[in-house]
């Protein structure tokens, strides 16, 4: 009989405090800083995707917008509220592809941010993930996406997605690609490089 498959999450809650000190060893800055221009400069209301330590979230809160850190993997929720402890954020149990809660709540957000999950989730699971995320995107909504790609670390589910394939899926929700770009690891992993997206309503750019 094959094992049973590994969950999108797989490995985060076992290994949250390494991960934690990993995530804050670099600075929101650094890890976005190739899309830094498409995050609002004015008050927004912004999802973070798979918040893992709450760095982003917290950066962003500094800014003055209002976070949803939206952290499916209890360890890694309850060590963000306490590395960001003080900072205004909500945190919430929720993860693709369903966004069941925040979906049931008929929210929607000036951005959405995806950083290192798109390749966690198969493909009948991102094509889920991308209606739930157009769902909640506002009019003028932005999604900033990285991918990761290279070696998949033991005891991880990951997939081997494209800029492309991604990019094509969003087109079919009608999201329009407004930025793309490539970089090193800023964690100066051997092998591993990512993937930027900038993706909006067609609406929006027309």
């Amino acid at each position: 009989m094959d094992p049973q498959p590994l969950s999108s999450t797989a490995g985060y809650g076992e290994d949250a405090e390494a991960l934690v000190e990993q995530y804050e060893s670099v600075s929101f800055t650094d890890v976005h800083r190739d899309v830094l221009h498409l995050f609002p400069s004015q008050p927004s209301v912004i999802l973070d995707i798979g918040a893992g330590s709450g760095r982003d979230a917290a950066a962003l809160v500094s800014q003055g917008h209002v976070v949803v850190a939206a952290e499916p993997t209890a360890e890694l929720r309850a060590l963000g509220r306490n590395t960001h402890v003080g900072r205004d954020i909500e945190w919430v149990d929720d993860s693709l592809p369903e966004m069941k809660v925040l979906r049931g709540r008929g929210a929607r957000f000036d951005l959405i941010l995806l950083t290192a999950v798109w390749m966690h989730l198969d493909e009948l699971q991102r094509t889920l993930a991308m209606e739930a995320i157009t769902g909640m995107l506002a009019p003028a909504g932005r999604v900033v996406l990285s991918l990761r790609h290279g070696p998949v670390p033991p005891g991880r589910r990951m997939f081997d997605v494209s800029a492309h394939e991604t990019s094509e899926l969003a087109r079919g929700y009608g999201l329009s690609v407004v930025h793309f770009s490539e970089r090193a690891d800023p964690h100066g992993r051997q092998g591993v490089h990512w993937s930027n997206l900038g993706l909006q309503p067609q609406t929006a750019t027309s």
